[in-house]
């Protein structure tokens, strides 16, 4: 958890890249299998693609580059954000969070329907995947319930039109 309001807007600005411990170690994966068996296996294609003869009409060999471009610019992209990276720890519930952060699990409640209580975990964007409940303080929901306080609501615009939504706990 960003331990107070400066330090937190200042993760908020520059190129740096919010991430929780278990994002990290996902990001340093990714970047270990791209380096170390997606570069291997595609210099073999290459390598095989080359032994085919004229490379102006090997659509293998251009194919083969296309992806060994886009797998390079994703290495940089990786070692960049874990330059960059500022770990965010989760709450946890016995620390009674105040205020949603990022970091922090929040319950929220549609407040013009009787849809059930949804559980979002505030996180940095290369960590969002709401299919987990797990979404960016940069998406119109997270950024809306950033500083609420459990009791508050928040009137949140979406694609889907204006939605407003009572905090229920912030854990």
């Amino acid at each position: 958890m960003l331990t107070d309001d400066s330090t937190q807007q200042d993760s908020l600005r520059g190129d740096q890249t919010l991430v929780t411990k278990e994002g990290l170690r996902k990001l340093k994966e990714e970047l270990d299998t791209l380096k170390n068996v997606r570069r291997k296996e595609l210099a073999e294609r290459l390598k095989e693609a080359i032994s085919y003869g004229d490379l102006s009409e090997n659509s293998e060999y251009q194919e083969a580059k296309n992806e060994q471009a886009f797998i390079e610019g994703r290495i940089l992209e990786l070692e960049q954000m874990i330059k960059n990276a500022k770990i965010i720890a989760e709450k946890k519930a016995e620390t009674k969070a105040k205020d949603v952060q990022i970091g922090t699990t929040v319950t929220v409640q549609n407040a013009s329907s009787d849809d059930e209580p949804v559980i979002y975990t505030i996180v940095g964007s290369t960590e969002a995947d709401p299919s987990d409940h797990k979404i960016s303080n940069e998406s119109p929901v997270g950024k809306s319930l950033l500083g609420k306080r459990k009791g508050d609501t928040v009137d949140v615009q979406t694609p889907a039109g204006k939605i407003r939504y009572e905090v229920l706990k912030v854990a």
